[in-house]
């Protein structure tokens, strides 16, 4: 390095503190001079030899030596006090919604003056987001239904005329009040229920069976023979199925497509079912906000569930009976079965209301067994309600079906009200003394070949139907609106048409051979028929056959003829 360092020469003071009187004097010459006087306060910066009585003044005990506003000693801060002037008491504004602010918020305690109006605040705002939460919830929810684009259940032609459409809005307020019936004929046989199967539960579940050998028939209301006669008698002016009955009493809950052929013959009106219609068929979930998978071939998709439904409730409706060979007989036999033919347990009992003074309504009605208790015959009808994934629905009825019964109605009243509102009219319109519902399960989610009988509930038709909120008076009061707009048509074909993405029905006028060569549903492949089962039992083994595919195999060999 070079040089050593030049520290310069240092005074000392040995008679006083601080510089020398020459060092101050040549080295502040330029430093103006500030004149005080001696009532000028210079004050202390601190004093160690203080007596701290109150060290948790502060959070550091040795800042104490730096306080001096409670000294008596020190009276400076009081006249300092004195001359201050409080210019805005203000709190400084914080940022709203900030992180800072949210925890400054939780802390600070409402005074006690305020606490009551500072609660309600807080209730309000937590009534409010609760409304935005469940107000997003719907739309998203609604927008997910909506995505689903259900299809027209029959293709609309241009040809077709539209006369008119009803939104469902208009249905709500009908209301009619419809005399009790009268039973003009009574048809086919019925086998006794089997009470055992009121005390399944899912701990000793049973086995669906498969029916193949018994027959099944979904005829349309022209179709029927015993209908024919009793308008060629003039028994009725309308003629219908309790089937399309239900349909149009239960129309404002239904969210699927679906028509009804309407013919005016003469001064009569025949409500009919296309071959092949989506009536036959049973939705699944079709009113809940989860959609189905939409690929056909899904075995969770909305017309392979239909399908399933369909074979579900058909085999059910004949397992639950005493199948020993004991009948009761009616009036008649069963008029569309053949002689010697295996036949489901069905009774058909056609029913005539009264409108109005000049028109009366016939409709053919089904009950499906019959038990004697006290001595007393009661009818019954049989449906099934399927599970077939719990994810889909929510709950599992192995968990849930004995301590929570009530939860599980609840879920599948609100996933398929059209179904159980349908079911609940047509029992009604057969004057059945019991409903029972089956809670029929997949043996596993992926499987919708083989299927258990979880349990089986009963209830009184009435009882359920104000359960279900299903008002009778505003079922007819639909019914006559729409057998009077139908009677004010001229002679002809036409078809009423619930519009496949609008809560409302139309009415085209069509041509007179419309829908006669139009069927649309096809046999089940043999390998997606119902495969055969382990247990050797008679009548389980081998596929399913419904009225459906039996239909579709007489219209191929009449078509081959």
């Amino acid at each position: 390095m070079g040089g050593a360092f030049d520290v310069g020469a240092v005074p000392f003071n040995p008679d006083g503190w601080g510089p020398m009187e020459s060092t101050t004097v040549n080295n502040n010459n330029n430093v103006p001079f500030a004149p005080f006087s001696r009532s000028d306060k210079l004050g202390r910066i601190a004093d160690w030899t203080r007596n701290f009585n109150n060290a948790t003044r502060s959070k550091n005990p040795a800042d104490s030596a730096f306080d001096f506003t409670l000294d008596d000693s020190f009276p400076a801060s009081a006249d300092d006090d004195a001359t201050f002037r409080l210019v805005d008491g203000k709190p400084p504004p914080r940022p709203k919604f900030g992180p800072k602010w949210r925890f400054q918020q939780q802390r600070q305690l409402p005074q006690r003056r305020d606490e009551e109006v500072e609660a309600k605040k807080r209730e309000a705002e937590k009534e409010r987001a609760r409304r935005d939460r469940l107000y997003h919830q719907n739309r998203s929810n609604n927008n997910r239904r909506e995505a689903a684009v259900y299809k027209s259940s029959v293709d609309i032609q241009p040809e077709w005329n539209m006369h008119d459409q009803i939104p469902f809005s208009t249905f709500s307020k009908l209301s009619f009040n419809v005399p009790e019936p009268e039973d003009l004929l009574f048809c086919g046989a019925l086998e006794n229920y089997d009470r055992s199967f009121d005390r399944i539960t899912p701990k000793n579940e049973r086995r669906l069976e498969r029916f193949k050998n018994r027959n099944f028939f979904k005829v349309t209301t022209t179709d029927d023979p015993v209908i024919r006669r009793l308008a060629n008698e003039d028994k009725a002016t309308v003629f219908a199925t309790d089937t399309i009955l239900s349909t149009l009493m239960c129309a404002p809950r239904s969210v699927y497509s679906w028509d009804i052929v309407v013919q005016r013959v003469g001064n009569k009106l025949f409500f009919d079912k296309r071959d092949g219609s989506q009536l036959d068929l049973l939705s699944v979930h079709e009113t809940s906000q989860e959609p189905l998978p939409e690929a056909k071939d899904d075995i969770n998709s909305a017309h392979s569930l239909s399908v399933e439904a369909a074979y579900i409730n058909q085999n059910f409706s004949q397992q639950v009976l005493i199948r020993d060979g004991n009948k009761v007989t009616f009036d008649e036999a069963n008029p569309f079965a053949n002689e010697g033919e295996e036949v489901a347990s069905v009774a058909y009992r056609y029913r005539r209301w009264k409108l109005d003074d000049e028109m009366y309504l016939v409709a053919r009605c089904e009950v499906h067994s019959v038990v004697e208790l006290n001595k007393q015959r009661s009818f019954l009808t049989l449906n099934a309600l399927n599970e077939f994934d719990p994810k889909y629905s929510g709950v599992d009825w192995r968990q849930k079906l004995e301590t929570q019964r009530g939860a599980v109605l609840a879920t599948e009243l609100k996933n398929n009200a059209n179904k159980l509102a349908k079911w609940t009219a047509q029992a009604l319109l057969a004057s059945a003394d019991m409903m029972k519902l089956g809670y029929v399960s997949r043996i596993h989610p992926r499987d919708h070949f083989n299927h258990v009988i979880l349990a089986v509930v009963g209830y009184k038709p009435k009882d359920f139907a104000a359960q279900i909120n299903l008002n009778t008076t505003n079922m007819w009061g639909i019914v006559k609106s729409i057998v009077d707009l139908c009677m004010k048509l001229n002679e002809g074909k036409y078809v009423l048409v619930k519009d496949p993405s609008k809560p409302q029905v139309r009415i085209y006028e069509v041509p007179a051979d419309a829908f006669e060569n139009d069927y649309v549903e096809e046999p089940l492949p043999e390998d997606e028929q119902v495969q055969p089962t382990a247990e050797g039992a008679e009548g389980t083994e081998g596929g399913e056959e419904t009225a459906t595919t039996n239909d579709v195999e007489n219209k191929q060999i009449d078509a081959q003829a």
